[in-house]
């Protein structure tokens, strides 16, 4: 039985069911939606190189809003099911910063949505999903 149950949220229909299924599967457990920033998503939206830092920091805050509404309707979600969540957002590479949180916060499950990312950008990195089922130490439940 999970006691701590890590559910990566973005903006996908996928980490939304991942979201309820754990809720459903896990009522007694605490759960924490965590949405990542990745620096390199923004950086290749916006064309910015290595060099161009000028507008970092209102890229920064512009995301940062971005995230904590995503987790206002996590919570909601989770309010909805008549369930409490924890919420957090983390700075990195997706994969790295979902593998790091689950062994600084003391997780043991995470319950991901499958295809959150797509197109090329999936093709070129690799499932996000497959990642994390193969380097996490702790068990993993892919919601299709």
């Amino acid at each position: 039985m999970a006691h701590h149950v890590l559910v990566p949220y973005d903006d996908s229909e996928r980490s939304t069911d991942a979201l309820e299924f754990a809720i459903d599967e896990h009522p007694e457990a605490t759960i924490t939606a965590v949405h990542v920033i990745d620096p390199s998503d923004f950086y290749a939206a916006t064309g910015m190189e290595g060099g161009a830092m000028a507008n970092y920091d209102a890229i920064m805050e512009h995301q940062n809003e971005r995230a904590e509404n995503l987790l206002e309707e996590a919570r909601e979600t989770a309010a909805d099911a008549g369930s409490e969540i924890e919420t957090d957002h983390v700075v990195g590479s997706v994969s790295r910063s979902i593998l790091e949180y689950v062994e600084d916060h003391d997780i043991d499950h995470v319950v991901i949505g499958s295809h959150g990312r797509t197109g090329a950008r999936r093709i070129l990195l690799g499932s996000v999903a497959e990642t994390i089922t193969r380097r996490s130490p702790v068990p993993v439940t892919i919601v299709r």
